[in-house]
């Protein structure tokens, strides 16, 4: 009863964050529409954010909100392709629809309890396929940070194309170059952390022996050992050229996921690639903010980067929510519950 009142207060407290953050770049955009109306003569009893918001969605273009949709899934495909070789190397054949199942319900899950997910995806493919779940989670985490290799890539795509207005956003916004100088121009910080580490690593290494022959030790490194073999399993793939065929084109989709819902949505159709390359690592990094699905930190994100190019704050805050609930909420709910209803009949025998 216990634990599960604390995995309730977790879900409460994500989703208390999300629905604040929300909540203050609603606030922020209500206060930036009341004034515009006030402009122009508008009455604020006649000028509602919310109903404005609603009657944009309502006349947003339906299939550029689909086919990102269709997008959204064709990565899942293709990362569940990617996963099932990191198993295969690993000696297991997995079935595709576990594996693809399994993503999906990943994404569900994250929307109640951030990066709960991986957790639960690792459990349920574990339990599926009889693989050991350190295993399991070892091939996540690989594939984690090759989702990680690529945001980086895509972070310095973006700072060659974005041009002289973006860098200065981000210097003006984030002191993007005092960042780069406190490390730059104090070494004993850097050098600092360096040798610390190194001292924990020798105090480590010179104990492993006692360590590794103690109970718990001996625990510890069995899950180790089986994590590190999911982690090294990228090095035995069928064919490397595929698996980075995989990693690109996820990303690739992911950039055309976000720029082509550009065109469900007038008042910034008229935006290019380049801004949509911008507009996509600013609503990456909104997602990967802890709160289920990028709530609020994705909106607001999305508007700063929109409101580099001109776009007005409520008319970024409706293409957020465009975006954010036919992916975020509509598929992953909607596609994240089916499988966990399918994968459990398609697996009776495991339950």
């Amino acid at each position: 009863m216990q634990k599960q009142l604390l995995s309730f207060a977790k879900i409460l407290i994500f989703f208390g964050v999300g629905f604040l953050l929300l909540y203050l770049v609603y606030e922020n955009q209500d206060a930036a529409y009341q004034a515009e109306c006030a402009l122009k003569g508008v009455s604020p009893e006649n000028c509602s954010l919310i109903s404005k918001v609603m009657e944009d969605v309502s006349h947003a273009h339906l299939l550029w909100v689909i086919v990102p949709m269709m997008i959204f899934m064709m990565t899942n495909v293709l990362r569940a392709l990617r996963w099932k070789m990191m198993l295969e190397a690993l000696g297991h054949s997995p079935r595709f629809y576990n594996l693809f199942g399994t993503i999906m319900i990943n994404y569900l899950a994250n929307l109640g309890v951030p990066r709960s997910g991986e957790l639960i995806r690792a459990g349920l493919l574990s339990k599926y396929e009889d693989i050991p779940m350190e295993k399991v989670l070892g091939t996540i985490f690989t594939d984690r940070i090759f989702d990680v290799v690529m945001l980086a890539a895509v972070l310095l795509l973006s700072l060659f194309i974005g041009g002289q207005d973006y860098i200065q956003y981000l210097d003006t916004h984030m002191a993007l170059g005092e960042k780069i100088k406190l490390f730059t121009s104090n070494p004993i910080l850097s050098w600092g952390l360096v040798i610390i580490g190194f001292i924990t690593f020798l105090f480590l290494w010179d104990r492993r022996a006692r360590l590794k022959s103690s109970r718990l030790g001996e625990k510890i490194y069995s899950i180790l050992s089986g994590f590190m073999d999911g982690v090294r399993s990228v090095k035995n793939v069928s064919s490397v050229g595929l698996f980075i065929f995989y990693t690109v084109a996820i990303w690739v989709l992911y950039y055309f996921m976000l720029y082509l819902a550009f065109f469900s949505f007038d008042p910034i159709a008229d935006l290019g690639p380049r801004e949509g390359l911008i507009v996509f690592v600013f609503g990456s990094l909104g997602i990967l903010i802890p709160t289920p699905g990028g709530m609020g930190s994705y909106h607001f994100l999305v508007g700063e980067a929109l409101g580099m190019y001109g776009i007005s704050g409520t008319d970024a805050f409706t293409f957020a929510n465009i975006v954010f609930f036919s992916i975020q909420i509509f598929v992953n709910i909607i596609f994240g519950s089916i499988s966990m209803v399918y994968l459990a009949l398609k697996n009776k025998e495991k339950i």
